[in-house]
């Protein structure tokens, strides 16, 4: 059975360029773009969901669990809405990385290096987010399992990733890395890629149900991401806990 969803040489790879998590020029530039979508999706799901009422600190009182936290990227804007923050990554260089720039920026975020499976709590999170996760671990099923442990009821979770098809191989791989250099070559590997039928056939068996699915696009024109129908290459998913 497995017990460890842990992919040394993925996590190898991202310590490597951990100093660059905050240059929004340097490897990590395409996260620093996709930020904007991501934290404006998920503030406005986790308001409706737990009907929040609008206030300065509007996520105050929500326990917020970020996996694969990297630097803090999306760790940092949900502190500074208020929620109570926990950041969580194997790499014990980005966690570094990330303790350093919270401090810095005064916030109260707690960061642990470890995995889902192996981080000892009695807390239950209201929400758990796994943003670019799942692709690079090392056994999505166990990890999901993992993820649910640590979930209260009704609470909800929220799966960013890639799609599992040719346009995703062309548009993330080829593309990104091969062509534009967005991101370093061997970022990404297509076979870890996760269609959205699967991941909501794993997720079920652990006690979740699709609440909502988009696809997300880079809008040429504008030059920014954006919501859309095609869910061929990125989408984000979110699942509440039943």
């Amino acid at each position: 059975m497995k017990t460890n969803t842990i992919n040394k040489k993925e996590i190898e790879k991202f310590s490597k360029i951990a100093e660059e998590w905050w240059d929004p020029k340097g490897k990590f530039k395409p996260l620093h773009n996709f930020n904007p979508i991501r934290i404006s999706y998920l503030k406005e799901n986790i308001i409706k969901t737990f009907n929040l009422r609008e206030k300065d600190k509007i996520l105050s009182g929500i326990k917020i669990l970020d996996i694969g936290c990297g630097g803090g990227l999306l760790s940092e804007p949900m502190s500074r809405l208020g929620a109570e923050v926990f950041g969580m990554d194997a790499s014990e260089k980005n966690i570094e990385v990330a303790k350093i720039h919270a401090k810095k920026s005064g916030l109260d975020i707690k960061y642990f290096c470890s995995s889902p499976e192996k981080f000892k709590s009695d807390l239950k999170f209201d929400v758990i987010l796994n943003m670019e996760i799942i692709e690079h671990v090392e056994n999505v099923d166990f990890f999901l399992k993992s993820c649910s442990k640590l979930m209260r009821k009704n609470g909800i979770m929220f799966v960013a990733t890639l799609n599992k098809t040719l346009k995703s191989y062309l548009f993330a791989i080829i593309g990104a890395e091969y062509i534009l250099k967005w991101l370093p070559i061997g970022t990404h590997e297509w076979e870890k890629f996760v269609q959205p039928e699967e991941l909501i056939k794993i997720t079920k068996r652990y006690g979740f149900a699709l609440k909502d699915l988009k696809g997300v696009k880079l809008n040429l024109i504008k030059n920014n991401w954006e919501l859309s129908t095609d869910k061929s290459v990125n989408y984000i998913a979110k699942f509440a806990k039943t």
